[in-house]
């Protein structure tokens, strides 16, 4: 049976574990409807203003429960408009928001701020290529016994991230054309350009023109054709579909408004602990992506390790591919130069993790082994961002 050939979901749910059963819909009432809003308010009563401890501490609660709440409100557009284009819309979501913090903290940091950038960029692809795809792995591996996935899309996708990260993040290493570690504005403007290009080819190709090739598979390697992404419960409504589309970028606003609100005690922390600046990106860059570790290990749990991986590849490929092309545009305003250009220990770190990633994919399963060699890589990235 080839690897692309489409079974009904009765015969997905004999081959495999069965699937979680579907949960119903929400009352407004619950929690996760009225926490985005909450969050909303809070972080407008909060914005520019110095708070005690005690506040900053209340604000953490609802950052929590603004990333839970955009996790639940993400599941329910990914099961109405299905896989893979549901994978789609967390990623997207959180890295336009990113963007926007981004752009913002470099105008307000000015000169001092000219790799925030790279730091930022570089940490989502290492917390997603490590942390998100070992996470989805190890869990489904020990659920499971083997974690299984369609090499075809995640090979393409992996092949996607891996292009765009050397292009954009290791050659301005080695460019001569200007001092430090920095792209001319016409090697940026071809950086932007090839971003945009691979990643619209990208969606392209995940959506439309190869849409098995990113669909969960069973044990077998056959891909469960199940357009809903839930081979159980009926979708939702559309009116419940746009409501949860609508409070997930709330709640995703929330997430990164707030979570600008405590760089500040962020930034005391850690020059506290005496490490370097840029482990502050370090550490926005874990919260902004929470949303998307929840969601993907929840998907594992449900022993559909394709969504995850769709999660993790295409959020590291979102964050370079949006990122860098608003970032060159916005670098026509930005004062001080832009530095994009990694370091050796962090060139090391990528090119070591793409290996191991390849590797990885390859066969088309992964064990425990697998997600345990990627979180340890995570590990090994945090603890040369603190202690470079």
């Amino acid at each position: 049976m080839s690897a692309t050939e489409r079974i009904d979901p009765a015969e997905a749910e004999a081959a495999d574990a069965p699937a979680t059963p579907g949960r119903p819909h929400q009352p407004f009432a619950d929690w996760r409807f009225v926490t985005p809003p909450v969050a909303i308010v809070v972080l407008a009563a909060s914005w520019g203003r110095g708070l005690p401890a005690l506040l900053l501490v209340v604000i953490a609660v609802v950052l929590g429960a603004a990333v839970l709440a955009a996790v639940h409100h993400a599941e329910v557009v990914a099961h109405r408009v299905g896989e893979p284009l549901g994978s789609l819309v967390l990623a997207v979501a959180v890295t336009v928001i990113e963007v926007g913090l981004i752009v913002t903290l470099m105008i307000a940091g000015g000169t001092g701020t000219a790799s925030l950038a790279r730091d930022t960029v570089f940490a989502a692809v290492m917390i997603t290529c490590n942390g998100i795809l070992g996470l989805s792995l190890l869990i489904g591996a020990v659920r499971y016994r083997l974690a299984v996935f369609n090499a075809e899309g995640t090979g393409a996708a992996l092949a996607t991230v891996s292009t765009l990260a050397v292009v954009c993040l290791v050659l301005p290493t080695f460019t001569t054309a200007r001092s430090g570690p920095q792209f001319s504005p016409t090697q940026l403007a071809f950086a932007a350009l090839a971003s945009v290009v691979l990643y619209a080819a990208f969606v392209t190709t995940q959506t439309v023109r190869h849409r098995d090739f990113f669909l969960p598979v069973t044990s077998n390697g056959v891909v469960i054709n199940d357009a809903d992404g839930d081979d159980h419960a009926d979708p939702p409504t559309t009116r419940a579909a746009f409501t949860s589309l609508a409070l997930l970028l709330t709640a995703l606003i929330a997430v990164v408004g707030l979570a600008k609100v405590l760089s500040p005690a962020i930034e005391d922390t850690v020059a506290g602990l005496g490490l370097p600046h840029s482990f502050v990106g370090v550490v926005i860059a874990l919260l902004v992506l929470l949303p998307e570790t929840l969601a993907a290990a929840n998907a594992a749990r449900r022993n559909r390790i394709q969504v995850s991986l769709n999660l993790a590849l295409g959020s590291a490929m979102a964050s370079i591919g949006l990122t860098i092309p608003a970032i060159a545009i916005a670098s026509i305003w930005l004062p001080g130069p832009l530095a994009l250009g990694l370091g050796a220990n962090q060139i090391v770190l990528l090119a070591i993790t793409i290996a191991v990633a390849t590797l990885t994919v390859v066969p088309g399963r992964a064990t425990r082994l697998q997600g345990l060699v990627h979180l340890i890589l995570l590990g090994a990235f945090l603890l040369l961002a603190a202690h470079p």
